[in-house]
C-alpha cells in the first residue's frame, strides 16, 4: 500500500494503570500490527488528563484511530475527545475491570485484540454525561460509586475479595431517599442503597449492574437496588455475575433518555468507575451514536451466546459457593472467638 494511503495509529499508553507488562503489549504491537495498513506513533501519558489532551489533538490532526491501552479510566480519558469526530476509538484492554472492552467483546488478551485493529471494523456507538462529564459504560449515585470503584480495582486479584468486602459495607451504609425524573416526566420517590445508569452492561470483572444495556439504543439502562438483608446478599452476588440481578426482588430497572437525580444532601457519584462529589441534583442523559469504535468482526449484537452463557452460569455457582462458603467461615470464627471469650471468663472464676 502506498504511504500516502496508510491510516496514521496512535497508541497511548497510561504506564500507571492495569495488570500486564506495557512493553509486552507493545512488541505485541510491533510484531502483529499490519504496517501495509497503518502508520504508527506511540504516545505515553504523563500525568491525570494528558490523555484528554493527547487524544484531542491526534482527533484534530484527523487520524485514523486512537487506541487505549490501558483501564477504563485511560478509555474515558480518551473517549470524551473523541465523541463528535471521525477519529475512532481503539482498545487494548490491560485495566483491571476492562467493563467496556469486555461489553464490546474485545479478547483481554493482547494479541487478539492487536488482530481486530488490523481489521479496523467500526462502529457507532451511544454514551452518556453525568453533570456534563462523559462516560461510556456506568455512572451511579449512592452505594453505587463504591461498588463501581471497588469493581473496577479488583484485577487479578480476583473480584470475589472485593465482592465480600462490598457486600459487608452495603449492610453498614443507611440507603438514601431519591427523587427520579425520567424524561421530563413526574417525579417518583425510591429509597435506595443505590442508583446505577448504564449505556454499557456492566461495571467490569463481569459483573452485570445492568444486563440488558446495549451501546447503540439511545437509552439508559437504569438499576434501582433498594434496601435489602443480609439472606438478600447470595442471590443478589449470584445474579450480579449471572446477568440476571433484574430479575431480583430488591431490583427496579426501566430505561429513559435523561434522569434528573434529586437528594437532600450532596453526595458521591462516579462515572467510570472514577469517584467525584456532586451536588443535590444529579443530571444524567444520553447521546446518541457520536462515538466510533474499532470493534470485532463477528462480535454477538445479542445477549451471549449458549456456549457464553453456560459459563457465565457455571462461574456465577462458583463464586457463589465460595462467597457463602467464606461467609460461613467468617461465622464460623466468630462463634469462636465468642467460645474463646467465654472460656476465658469461666477459668477466671
Amino acid at each position: 500500500m502506498d504511504n500516502n494511503n496508510k491510516r496514521k495509529i496512535v497508541f497511548v499508553i497510561n504506564p500507571a494503570s492495569g495488570t500486564q507488562g506495557k512493553e509486552l503489549i507493545l512488541s505485541w504491537i510491533n510484531e502483529r500490527l499490519d504496517r501495509e495498513r497503518y502508520d504508527m506513533e506511540v504516545v505515553y501519558t504523563e500525568y491525570a488528563g494528558h490523555a484528554v489532551e493527547i487524544a484531542a489533538r491526534k482527533a484534530a490532526e484527523k487520524v485514523f484511530a486512537v487506541v487505549a491501552i490501558g483501564g477504563d479510566g485511560t478509555i474515558n480519558e480518551i473517549a470524551r475527545s473523541l465523541v463528535h469526530t471521525e477519529t475512532a476509538l481503539g482498545i487494548i484492554p490491560c485495566g483491571s475491570g476492562n467493563g467496556l472492552a469486555r461489553h464490546l467483546q474485545i479478547p483481554i488478551e493482547s494479541k487478539r485484540a492487536v488482530d481486530i485493529i488490523n481489521d479496523g471494523v467500526t462502529e457507532v456507538v451511544d454514551y452518556g454525561k453525568i453533570n456534563d462529564i462523559p462516560f461510556f459504560c456506568t455512572c451511579g449515585v449512592g452505594f453505587d460509586a463504591f461498588v463501581s470503584l471497588k469493581f473496577s480495582q479488583a484485577g487479578r486479584r480476583g473480584p470475589l475479595t472485593y465482592l465480600e468486602q462490598t457486600l459487608r459495607e452495603s449492610l453498614k451504609y443507611r440507603p438514601e431517599v431519591y427523587e427520579l425524573e425520567m424524561d421530563g416526566n413526574a417525579s417518583a420517590r425510591y429509597r435506595a442503597f443505590l442508583i446505577a445508569c448504564g449505556n454499557a452492561s456492566q461495571y467490569g470483572n463481569n459483573a452485570y449492574i445492568a444486563p440488558k444495556a446495549t451501546l447503540d439504543d439511545g437509552l439508559l439502562d437504569v438499576t434501582i437496588l433498594e434496601p435489602f438483608t443480609v439472606l438478600d446478599v447470595p442471590a443478589l452476588a449470584f445474579q450480579l455475575f449471572n446477568k440476571t440481578i433484574d430479575q431480583n426482588s430488591r431490583i427496579k430497572t426501566f430505561q429513559c433518555k435523561s434522569l434528573r437525580i434529586h437528594r437532600s444532601k450532596l453526595g458521591a457519584a462516579h462515572y467510570d468507575g472514577e469517584p467525584m462529589m456532586t451536588d443535590k441534583d444529579v443530571e444524567v442523559s444520553i447521546v446518541q451514536k457520536e462515538l466510533k469504535v474499532i470493534v470485532p468482526r463477528n462480535a454477538d449484537k445479542g445477549s451471549a451466546n449458549v456456549l457464553q452463557r453456560a459459563q457465565d452460569y457455571i462461574n456465577g455457582l462458583k463464586q457463589l459457593n465460595e462467597t457463602i462458603v467464606e461467609d460461613i467461615s467468617h461465622r464460623n470464627r466468630i462463634i469462636l472467638d465468642k467460645g474463646k471469650e467465654h472460656i476465658k471468663k469461666l477459668t477466671k472464676k
